[in-house]
């Protein structure tokens, strides 16, 4: 099966190849650094990071850009407040967001890029805007004229013909039902930072850092561009209105949207107070993969619908998986071959691809992955399950976290790698070897307060971390 996204653009599933058939030129809107980022948002991110695994998956280069907002009216209110500048303030933040990313196993973009490194081309694209008559300003501010750009509406498919023409959006935050004429700059007000630019001073509008940074990075059409639902409008929209009026090309081929994260029925976000960041949640003793493994459960166009008791199942879920990997690495199996094992491995591994081929189906893909663990653990437990057999589901379960990154515990400070658990249960075994008991049982009480559970079988000495 080809690889098919739906695209928000023509509301339809569509076959994606790359323009230049190599390299996919992406670009994410990253996060607004005034304050940590919470999990909603990362619930945009993570998908993200499973398009650019299957992407790579599939054999395609990446070219990637993700931006960090950090100039807009909630970071200059609050650096203001703290009496300092608004790199120190978002400094912080920004680093903050790029641990928790990491903790989430996000794989980084090959370009991280933020907004106030980019003024004097912001400037020179808003001049240009001007030079073909698609702005105009008023009271020291620089505003698109959205009457200027018919085709605007294309990506929200909405018709916004009956809009009065001249009514303006001057503020980083926007009510949703509006289409009025955006801002590009804005003017300096008391106390702000500020840049000189030929409009007067000010600093850029929202809308104009994305375009700018997209298309410098990555020429004029982009093959994707990603975010949240609710960017789609005003967002998004502009950033087509803007670019395309900056260029006279296509701005994007292929946009793609996640939808919400929500708490008991509303969409998490700051301003309902209902929203818990990764810090929040680790503090409650949960891992980070099993946050990843929640946000990337249910597939990105539906919305999610975050509990701790989903975080348990997704806990349990995954010590499922490292328990089979386990089984399969460390049992003794029967020589010889059963081929009808190699085939159902073989058929997993395509049912796993052709559900990510699928618009990222992350809900197939791991139907396909835990049908094959439960016939698998049966097959050993009725010994069909030969020493051959055990590559196949290997194969499977890298494949599987190529894509999904849980099945690696993350190891606390100063706890134990795998391999050093491993050193640790050969020495126990040793012990037990040479009838040393009360060397055996001092490993595994070690291992216990490490976190580490020992289950002796037949087979030999299995573990899992707590």
């Amino acid at each position: 099966m080809a690889l098919r996204f739906h695209n928000t653009l023509t509301q339809r599933l569509e076959e994606f190849v790359p323009a230049d058939g190599k390299t996919v030129r992406m670009y994410t809107c990253g996060p607004t650094v005034y304050s940590y980022v919470h999990v909603g948002n990362f619930r945009t991110f993570a998908f993200q990071d499973i398009l650019r695994r299957t992407l790579r998956a599939r054999g395609y280069a990446l070219d990637h850009v993700m931006n960090i907002t950090d100039v807009e009216d909630k970071i200059i209110r609050n650096a203001m407040e703290r009496g300092v500048s608004i790199q120190e303030y978002t400094k912080t933040y920004s680093e903050a967001f790029l641990e928790d990313a990491a903790a989430l196993r996000m794989e980084k973009p090959e370009r991280l890029v933020y907004a106030t490194e980019h003024i004097g081309e912001m400037v020179t694209a808003i001049s240009k805007l001007a030079a073909t008559g698609h702005t105009y300003q008023s009271e020291g501010s620089t505003y698109f004229r959205i009457a200027t750009f018919p085709e605007y509406g294309k990506l929200s498919h909405t018709n916004f013909g009956g809009n009065v023409a001249g009514a303006r959006v001057e503020v980083d935050e926007y009510d949703k039902d509006d289409a009025r004429d955006f801002v590009l700059w804005k003017g300096r007000k008391p106390g702000e930072p500020a840049w000189d630019a030929p409009m007067g001073e000010g600093r850029p509008g929202w809308h104009i850092e994305c375009s700018v940074m997209a298309m410098q990075y990555l020429g004029e059409t982009l093959d994707i561009h990603t975010g949240g639902v609710d960017l789609v409008f005003p967002h998004h929209e502009n950033e087509i209105a803007q670019s395309e009026s900056l260029t006279g090309k296509p701005f994007v081929r292929f946009w793609m949207h996640a939808e919400h994260l929500m708490v008991e029925g509303k969409k998490m976000a700051k301003s309902l107070g209902n929203f818990f960041t990764l810090r929040d949640i680790l503090e409650r003793g949960y891992a980070p993969e099993a946050i990843r493994f929640l946000l990337v459960g249910t597939p990105y166009r539906k919305q999610l619908n975050f509990t701790f008791e989903g975080l348990d199942a997704a806990r349990t879920a995954i010590d499922r998986l490292r328990n089979f990997q386990l089984r399969v690495r460390n049992e003794r199996f029967g020589e010889g071959a059963n081929p009808a094992l190699d085939e159902r491995a073989a058929r997993a591994i395509a049912e796993f691809d052709a559900a990510l081929d699928d618009d990222l189906n992350t809900a197939d893909a791991l139907a396909a992955v835990f049908e094959f663990v439960r016939e698998t653990n049966t097959a050993m437990d009725s010994g069909q399950f030969r020493a051959s057999n055990q590559a196949g589901a290997l194969d499977l379960l890298r494949r599987f976290d190529e894509i999904f990154a849980v099945l690696e515990p993350t190891v606390a400070a100063g706890g134990l790698t795998d391999a050093q658990i491993e050193e640790r249960v050969a020495e126990r075994n040793r012990a037990k070897k040479a009838r040393d008991f009360a060397l055996a049982d001092s490993v595994r009480n070690e291992l216990l307060e490490q976190g580490v559970i020992l289950e002796d079988t037949r087979e030999g000495t299995r573990w899992k971390r707590k």
